[in-house]
């Protein structure tokens, strides 16, 4: 702290605080630098001079002043100050100006406010000596600090609570709960004000605290926690090491006793009842039942077991985990004939037994389950019970196969009738006598068409059909030898012209569709009518099997091609059956290695000379032709189809702009007006009333003579509209409805004027009258604009009226 004090000494006066307000005591505070003298050392100058060795840059203000002056913390003073005023002294730094103002001229610094050290400990401050002409700084700035001395004004406090501790129930005593630690605001380094030390206020019988840690432990070794489950205890914390006039908080510590595997289980009954009816499927719960446990969490897990021998055999116990029951099951069938009430004991026991509480005694409790058995109507019962049965596919109908037999089991022993499942015998292949449970056969066996034949016999109550049993049947039918051996295929071989005697043709085999339990074995001989065979030679070789070889040297196929020999097969019985199968061989051309080259059989020619390739090219072959006839199929549908769409679009009539404009009512010359003045009656050009204009005038007649002049239109009451407003509305509602017409507006025109027209109609459309039943000279009264329309139909009635006369 010395550096920046070269060149500059300071002198700084501590002076007695004296606190009125306090009235009990004062409090000199001083720091002595190195080399600081005691009072009356010679190095103390009467005028107040310290040598510059000494530093003087700390001052001490007691904390909560409460007077009405301003209290003085100390001075400053520099070794050039003669006392003539001349110098002027300033403070900057924290709370200069503000918390701490000092005399300019004398350097007296004085605390304004009330200060409190928990919220700030010291202020650092700068002091300046300056001319007070120049206001130039006489020596350099100096640095101090201003502390703020501690009271005793806070009391402890436990910032981390609520605390919650636990204990093991039946812990021994001294043992550690938790531990809890109070905090004190003021100064530790000052006094005793934030020595703390702790008590316990509430809970001493249970509980003790370590004054100096806190440690909490246990007072007492039998705390239960099935008595009493928590405890609240209230430990106080006292500053100044607990003496008198110590400041103190307080807070409530809350102790959960956990708990420990201390109680064994306890059933509250020593009986329990239950009943069941005696056809309970095996695993029907018959009950449950629960022993008690006061201990919490796992150490209430328990496990349950039947301890009697019968119970063990019959009944079954299981644990529900969610609930600690034991549930009672059915192990074996139940027989109410048999047996009425059964008993059983049920033992339970605790899954986790803590070693240290043995000695408090056995962890298990039994008690006795009573179970009663009800009767109830049964069915019949298969007595005894065999599935399966056999019988030789030869048997005649009405045989029998065998006989099942069902009893009641009820006391009662009401009669039993029996009866097959059609269900499992659509076919009625199978009888049962439905007194005696016989089996006979209704239909003629066959084991090669079905060996065996799965049914259900029926077995019921006379007098009560409801009461039903089912029981599988499995019938096997036993072969006989009924039928003969026979070639496996239709055999064809084939023979050099030049093959030599004992050749290998062919080998031969058959097949039997009997299965005899001994096996197969077949004899092979040439047919009777093969004695006189000198071509081929047949050789059974034992194995079910028999080769052909060839007997002679040479074959000529101009004279022979094929040859036929009938083979004789004959099985072992019983009884010995046999068939006839004919060999088929052809005679072939082959080469010098006794390759076939060529036969006389077409088929053979045609079988042996096509190659895969060639085979596979005529796939492809057949294949291009299919999909081009495909292809001009979709082909033809598609522009059928086009048509079709074009034929039933919409016809519109457009309307057509021209932008072209005529002259007005007086240009005659853009237009043909001789076109207006071709207008014919159409009635009378189709014949009108029959006598015909070419009777009179004949075919020189003036052709001008035909034109008539514009009808009116006159409607006739009894014409009927209502065809043309059917039509329209038609059409526009096939237009509203269809999606596929594109958004566009068109103007139709329709046959149909309406009525209720202000102007007549000059239309010549459908007239009703000829030219000489009209006048036209109404056309005079429509104005300037119909003045050339007047003239011309006033001009024509004056040649039509010319004519006439």
């Amino acid at each position: 702290m010395a550096k920046g004090l070269q060149g500059f000494s300071w002198t700084m006066l501590l002076l007695f605080c004296a606190i009125q307000e306090l009235g009990a005591w004062a409090m000199h505070t001083a720091v002595e630098g190195p080399g600081l003298g005691q009072p009356g050392d010679p190095a103390l100058l009467a005028g107040g001079r310290v040598k510059r060795g000494w530093v003087w840059n700390q001052f001490f203000v007691v904390e909560e002043y409460t007077g009405t002056e301003p209290l003085y913390v100390g001075k400053i003073h520099s070794d050039s100050d003669e006392g003539d005023g001349s110098i002027k002294y300033t403070i900057s730094g924290e709370g200069a100006g503000t918390i701490f103002l000092i005399d300019e001229i004398t350097g007296d610094i004085h605390a304004t406010e009330r200060l409190d050290r928990e919220q700030k400990t010291f202020y650092t401050l700068r002091a300046q000596a300056r001319d007070r002409q120049t206001d130039q700084l006489l020596e350099p700035e100096s640095e101090f600090i201003i502390k703020v001395q501690d009271i005793n004004d806070s009391e402890p406090r436990f910032l981390e609570g609520p605390y919650i501790g636990s204990v093991a129930e039946l812990s021994p005593i001294g043992t550690s709960v938790m531990q809890v630690m109070a905090s004190d605001a003021d100064d530790p380094t000052y006094g005793s004000s934030a020595r703390v030390v702790y008590s316990v206020l509430e809970g001493e019988q249970h509980f003790t605290v370590d004054s100096k840690t806190g440690v909490i432990r246990t007072a007492v070794a039998d705390l239960d926690r099935e008595t009493q489950d928590r405890y609240e205890v209230v430990i106080r914390a006292t500053d100044m090491a607990g003496q008198l006039g110590g400041l103190s908080g307080s807070t409530t510590v809350t102790i959960v006793v956990t708990d420990v595997n201390d109680n064994p289980p306890r059933f509250p009954q020593k009986m329990y009842q239950f009943s069941i009816v005696e056809t309970a499927p095996v695993g029907t719960a018959i009950g449950r039942v629960k022993a008690e446990d006061s201990d919490v969490g796992e150490n209430t897990d328990m496990m349950y077991q039947v301890k009697d021998e019968e119970g063990v055999e019959m009944f079954k116990v299981t644990t529900d985990s969610n609930t600690q029951e034991a549930v009672i099951t059915v192990q074996k069938p139940l027989d109410y004939e048999s047996k009425k009430v059964h008993t059983v004991v049920v033992e339970a026991l605790n899954k986790f037994v803590d070693p240290r509480f043995v000695d408090l005694g056995t962890f298990r409790d039994q008690t006795i389950v009573r179970v009663s058995v009800l009767d109830v109507d049964e069915p019949p019962e298969f007595r005894p019970h065999s599935n399966l049965m056999e019988v030789q596919e030869d048997a005649h109908i009405g045989s029998v196969v065998g006989v099942v037999t069902a009893l009641d089991p009820d006391t009662a022993n009401h009669p039993v009738r029996y009866a097959i499942d059609r269900s499992t015998d659509a076919e009625r292949i199978f009888d049962i006598d439905a007194n005696t449970g016989a089996i006979v056969t209704g239909k003629v066996l066959d084991r090669e068409t079905a060996g065996w034949h799965n049914i259900t016999v029926l077995a019921m109550e006379a007098d009560n059909h409801s009461q039903v049993s089912r029981a599988s049947l499995r019938i096997r039918i036993l072969d006989v030898n009924d039928n003969p051996p026979e070639l496996a295929t239709p055999y064809e071989a084939a023979v050099c012209e030049d093959a030599k005697p004992g050749q290998l043709i062919q080998t031969i085999s058959v097949v039997d569709r009997d299965e005899p339990q001994s096996g197969h074995r077949f004899y092979f001989t040439l047919a009777p009518e093969a004695t006189n065979n000198h071509h081929f030679s047949l050789l059974d070789v034992k194995d079910n099997t028999a080769a052909v070889h060839t007997q002679r040297m040479g074959f000529n196929r101009q004279e022979q091609d094929v040859y036929l020999l009938p083979i004789l097969v004959v099985d072992s019985g019983p009884p010995a059956l046999s068939s006839t199968g004919t060999l088929t061989i052809r005679v072939c051309g082959c080469d010098s290695n006794g390759a076939i080259q060529s036969c006389n059989s077409t088929a053979y020619v045609v079988s042996a000379t096509l190659s895969p390739g060639a085979l596979i090219a005529l796939l492809v072959c057949i294949l291009i032709l299919v999909v081009l006839v495909l292809l001009i199929l979709t082909l033809k549908r598609h522009h059928k189809s086009h048509l079709t769409s074009e034929d039933d679009e919409d016809m519109r009539d457009n309307v057509i702009k021209y932008n072209d404009e005529g002259g007005g009512e007086q240009d005659t010359e853009a237009y043909d007006m001789s076109a207006l003045r071709s207008l014919y009656d159409f009635s009378e050009i189709k014949g009108g009333d029959g006598s015909g204009a070419l009777g009179e005038g004949g075919p020189s007649r003036n052709p001008a003579s035909e034109l008539h002049a514009l009808p009116q239109w006159m409607q006739s009451p009894d014409l009927d509209f209502s065809v043309f407003r059917d039509y329209i509305c038609r059409k526009v509602e096939q237009a509203d409805v269809d999606l596929s017409v594109p958004p566009y507006d068109s103007f139709q025109t329709y046959a149909f004027e309406g009525s209720d027209s202000p102007v007549p109609s000059l239309s010549s459309i459908n007239t009703w009258s000829s030219g000489s039943e009209q006048d036209f000279s109404y056309l005079g009264g429509w104005g300037p604009r119909f003045r050339q329309l007047a003239a011309l139909y006033a001009g024509r009635r004056g040649e039509e009226g010319s004519e006439e006369s």
